[in-house]
C-alpha cells in the first residue's frame, strides 16, 4: 500500500482510526525511532531515495551512520532572495494561508485553532489577533532544514510535549492536528516584518525537532535547525498589516489549496 494511501486509510475509515490509536500510544513509534536512529537502518535509505525520487545531487560524498543521519542530512546554506521587503520562505514545502481573526482565533483544514494553541504565553499569543498565519507542509522527499526568515534576534526556544499524527490534509481534516502534536515555539524579533512566531510541529517519526540556538541575532538564510524523521510542517504567525503575500501565491492558495515552494524563495512583501 502506498503511503498516501495509508495515511488516507488510517484517518478515513474506523479499522485504520483504530490502529492510529494503538500506533500512536503503544509505544511502536519510540521503537520504529529507535530502529531509524540505528544503523540497522542504513539498508532503507537507498529505497527510500528511490521510492520518493530525492535528488541527491547537493549531497555527493556524504556518508550516512543511519536513517535518521540520512533524512537530517546538511547542504550548503542556500542564497536567499535578499531584498530586505521581502519575506522569504524558511524552507521547501506546500503553502497554505490564513487570516487569523480579532478574538485570535483561525480555521485551518477542517479544524479551528486559537493562537495561544500554538504559543502556549497569552500575552504573546493577543499580539497576533488580526494577523496573518502562514503554514509550509514538508514532505517525505523534502530537505528538513529550515532558514531563518529575515535579520533580527531570535527569541527563547519553547517546547511542548505531544502526539505525532501525519500533517498531510487527510489527518488534519480529521484532527486538531497542530494542537495535538509535540511542537516548538520561538518569537523573532525581525528587522522587516515586526514580532514573528515560528513553530515546528513534528508529525509521525519526527521525534526530533532541533533548533540550533536560542537567545542570538539571526540572519536571514542562515541555517536555523531541522526535523529529524519524516513529515513535519513549520507555522508562521504575523501581526496585523505587516506582511502581503504575493499575487502568484494568493492566486493558487484560493479555496484551500496548496502552493510549492522552496527555500529562500520570496513568498510575501513588507507592508508599510
Amino acid at each position: 500500500m502506498k503511503n498516501r494511501s495509508f495515511v488516507e486509510w488510517m484517518y478515513s475509515t474506523k479499522t485504520g482510526r483504530a490502529f492510529l490509536k494503538i500506533m500512536l500510544y503503544s509505544g511502536i513509534l519510540k521503537a520504529a525511532e529507535k530502529i531509524a536512529r540505528s544503523p540497522f537502518s542504513r539498508p532503507y535509505i537507498k529505497k527510500f531515495i528511490k521510492s520518493n525520487n530525492i535528488d541527491m545531487s547537493d549531497f555527493k560524498g556524504q556518508t550516512y551512520y543511519s536513517f535518521q543521519d540520512f533524512f537530517s542530512r546538511k547542504r550548503k546554506d542556500i542564497v536567499p532572495d535578499r531584498t530586505p521587503e521581502h519575506l522569504i520562505s524558511p524552507c521547501d514545502g506546500y503553502l497554505s494561508a490564513y487570516k487569523i481573526k480579532s478574538n485570535s482565533s483561525f480555521f485551518i483544514k477542517g479544524s479551528w485553532y486559537k493562537v495561544k494553541d500554538l504559543v502556549t504565553d497569552e500575552k504573546q499569543a493577543k499580539k497576533f489577533a488580526g494577523g496573518d498565519c502562514v503554514v509550509l507542509r514538508l514532505c517525505a522527499n523534502d530537505y528538513h532544514h529550515y532558514c531563518y526568515i529575515d535579520d533580527g534576534f531570535m527569541g527563547k526556544n519553547h517546547f511542548v510535549k505531544g502526539t505525532l499524527h501525519s500533517v498531510q490534509p487527510i489527518a488534519c481534516e480529521n484532527y486538531p492536528v497542530y494542537r495535538l502534536n509535540r511542537r516548538m515555539w520561538t518569537m523573532l524579533e525581525t528587522n522587516n516584518f515586526g514580532k514573528v512566531a515560528q513553530i515546528e510541529i513534528g508529525a509521525v517519526l519526527v521525534g526530533g525537532i532541533v533548533n540550533n540556538s536560542e537567545n542570538v541575532l539571526m540572519k536571514r538564510g542562515q541555517d536555523m535547525g531541522r526535523f529529524e524523521l519524516i513529515g513535519s510542517t513549520i507555522v508562521l504567525l504575523f501581526e496585523k498589516g505587516k506582511i502581503e503575500l504575493i499575487p502568484e501565491i494568493l492566486d493558487n492558495i484560493k479555496g484551500d489549496k496548496e502552493f510549492r515552494v522552496v527555500q529562500g524563495q520570496h513568498i510575501a512583501n513588507k507592508i508599510g
